[in-house]
């Protein structure tokens, strides 16, 4: 997939921004990918902005539509002030705050990208009652090797064990780039 202009325009605000943490290759093409699957009048969540790299991909799988919506949270506000002021299509919506404490206000979607420790190592089970039936949950960030830390391997172990051992859902883990793992509600 050739790069899109948002995602380039993306990754020179990270560089500005001095910001390491943005998704890497294969992350970007696959949220995309899953961004463009959403259903009419479905809803869009990225956990953890950042520089807006991982955004500018969902966005890009959303690109010719106006029957879906976009929303992304950002704790720094510095960061998310940068991100605010490029130019978004319309149905973007950067949120600034702590993914836990907004989480129970955003209402559901049918895609959501965790990217942030909060809603991921902290309050998955908020993310997971965000997610709608058929929707899917994204994780990356989800091998254990890039982890020094014993109690951040611990963090990637449960968050995986509780999406593979869900009732209500069924879920992958994609060892490729810095780790996958990819979750479905059910339907009823």
């Amino acid at each position: 997939m050739p790069v899109p202009a948002l995602v380039a325009a993306a990754w020179r605000r990270a560089a500005e921004l001095d910001f390491p943490m943005s998704c890497e290759d294969p992350a970007g093409p696959l949220l995309a990918t899953l961004a463009a699957t959403v259903p009419s009048g479905g809803r869009v969540l990225e956990l953890g902005t950042g520089a807006g790299v991982g955004t500018s991909w969902l966005v890009s799988g959303l690109t010719g539509r106006t029957d879906a919506t976009m929303t992304t949270v950002e704790l720094d506000a510095g960061l998310a002030a940068a991100v605010r002021a490029a130019d978004w299509p319309p149905f973007v919506e950067i949120l600034t705050g702590d993914a836990c404490a907004l989480l129970p206000t955003l209402g559901a979607f049918d895609l959501i990208f965790a990217d942030a420790l909060a809603g991921k190592w902290e309050g998955l089970d908020l993310t997971l009652a965000a997610l709608s039936p058929g929707g899917v949950l994204i994780v990356d960030d989800m091998d254990p090797t890039r982890y020094p830390e014993p109690e951040h391997r611990a963090n990637v172990t449960r968050v995986e064990e509780t999406l593979a051992n869900h009732p209500d859902l069924v879920s992958v883990q994609l060892p490729v780039g810095s780790g996958f793992t990819i979750a479905t509600r059910r339907r009823p």
